[in-house]
């Protein structure tokens, strides 16, 4: 949805045309793979984060507009909501020190763009989801004056028919409704990408969806929403939801939710795009003029507009993605998993994790998507998202017995996948030191069963333990994890507390604050 879109309203034959652009664009793909017209191996990998803009008092700020202004730099860009940002680093090829490049440009960026945003009192924070969102702060009129946001809200609130109703039951139960996908907008997320040939794909992607619950074990950030406390990671249930164009009668016939997991492995790229057009009713009907098959049959490279901007209205958490890139065409996994944050030092640790391992996943001779069922790869996610650190996932039983068996992430992720995922890396061509860096975070958060979940939940109750209000702790909790976010140390190093003096009354929101030492 990078791309911009104007349009609507729709007339019915709108979709009628643009589903029978999206079968040619389908049509288009499959000889495209079938000609082997696509890029040689590059070892390209790709980072975006999203961000979101907390005032010194911890609470959101609606001025993406005059931020990105001050900022003025192509590499920010709005997100949904008036409290977005996202940031996109180039493209990087895999190998070498690329970790400690890739650091290094995140810090002095992030770095840049806090300082901007501080000069309209503003600052930058990088956590899935800001705990001090209020249900009053994601409502349509806090959308990004964006036309591709309002459009798709438009359509999505549409198809729904009704409102959004929101019930995530975790440490705490969330019940509410909502007009709009303005709720979506609380969840913040890296995205890593990895260009791929059709060859690699499937494995690469079978790859990632395995590993899914793994990353979001030892990576989970978004324990908060309205004032509860839910889910490790709570940005799934959230997205799924906040987005979900299904009324109750659709849910119960099994209608698949548009933010989706999946529900087999694949054997190509085609099957995940023929899924999404079997499955999937168009969102935005927008026609390009290109016809693809015409392109094709002059020797040229079509965009495939059609099938690209409906693929970015189906939310996988492992999503294909088609690109054109010098006039030669591409294909990448997105794996959209991780919340941002807590620090630079983190989100790299985890993209190493990532990296690291669906390669040395993709090579094995016996693929771990031959020994798990996919359902328990789904499950597996779920109880990720749950319970992070302290999640217990299904995995193949090692050893010529076979089977799976239950075994908790921080063993499975310390005992056998990081030592696959140094075994990837290596075969990236990454250097020990940036290997040896990166990885070492992960396996002292599974050492010290620490994540950026965990020890948001822990300060929090530390903080009402010293007899904060649910508000002031959460506020108070949001202000040191920013503090600690921007010294830059990673999460499992910080200390639990707020050593600071806290806030304990908000005479108005984001007005006055009073204060008593914790």
């Amino acid at each position: 949805m990078g791309e911009k879109v104007v349009g609507g309203p729709f007339a019915l034959s709108d979709r009628q045309h643009y589903r029978g652009k999206l079968r040619q664009c389908l049509t288009g793909l499959a000889r495209l793979l079938e000609e082997e017209r696509f890029d040689r191996p590059k070892n390209l990998m790709g980072l975006e984060i999203e961000l979101n803009l907390a005032g010194t008092d911890g609470t959101p700020r609606m001025m993406n507009a005059q931020v990105l202004e001050r900022i003025a730099s192509r590499d920010f860009q709005t997100e949904l909501a008036m409290f977005n940002l996202e940031i996109n680093i180039a493209p990087h090829r895999l190998g070498g020190r690329v970790f400690d490049r890739l650091a290094e440009e995140l810090r002095t960026s992030l770095a840049y763009a806090h300082r901007k945003a501080k000069e309209v009192d503003a600052g930058i924070v990088m956590i899935g989801i800001l705990p001090t969102l209020e249900q009053s702060d994601l409502v349509s009129s806090n959308l990004s004056d964006v036309d591709r946001y309002t459009l798709l809200n438009d359509q999505i609130v549409a198809a729904r028919g009704e409102d959004f109703a929101l019930d995530i039951d975790g440490v705490e139960r969330l019940t509410c409704t909502s007009k709009s996908i303005a709720p979506e907008a609380a969840c913040t997320s890296v995205q890593l990408h990895l260009q791929v040939t059709p060859g690699r794909f499937a494995d690469v992607w079978n790859a990632a969806q395995a590993v899914a619950a793994p990353q979001v074990a030892v990576g989970a950030n978004s324990p908060f929403l309205f004032g509860h406390e839910l889910w490790s990671e709570s940005r799934p249930p959230l997205f799924q939801q906040s987005t979900d164009t299904r009324p109750p009668e659709l849910q119960a016939q099994g209608v698949r939710p548009r933010t989706w997991f999946g529900e087999q492995w694949i054997s190509s790229a085609y099957d995940l795009f023929e899924e999404n057009l079997r499955f999937f009713p168009p969102l935005l009907p927008i026609c390009d003029e290109e016809d693809p098959l015409g392109v094709l049959d002059a020797g040229g490279i079509p965009k495939l507009a059609e099938l690209v901007l409906h693929n970015g209205t189906v939310y996988r958490w492992n999503r294909p993605v088609y690109g054109v890139a010098d006039g030669v065409p591409h294909l990448r996994v997105e794996n959209r998993v991780l919340p941002a944050g807590p620090t630079v030092t983190d989100v790299i640790a985890n993209a190493a994790f990532y990296y690291g391992l669906v390669r040395a996943l993709a090579e094995e001779a016996r693929p771990v998507w031959a020994r798990l069922p996919f359902a328990s790869a789904a499950a597996n996610f779920d109880a990720a998202c749950r319970h992070g650190i302290d999640a217990r996932l299904e995995w193949p039983r090692r050893g010529r017995y076979g089977g799976t068996h239950e075994v908790e992430a921080v063993a499975l992720v310390r005992d056998e996948l990081l030592p696959l995922a140094a075994a990837g890396l290596d075969a990236w061509g990454v250097e020990p030191a940036d290997r040896d860096l990166y990885l070492g975070v992960i396996e002292e958060r599974c050492r010290l069963r620490v994540n950026g979940a965990s020890w948001q939940a822990a300060t929090f109750h530390r903080a009402l333990e010293k007899g904060l209000g649910r508000d002031d702790a959460l506020a108070a909790t949001t202000r040191r994890y920013g503090e600690l976010m921007h010294l830059g140390e990673p999460v499992h190093t910080w200390p639990v507390g707020l050593p600071e003096p806290v806030s304990l009354r908000r005479e108005a929101r984001g007005e006055t604050w009073g204060v008593r030492r914790a």
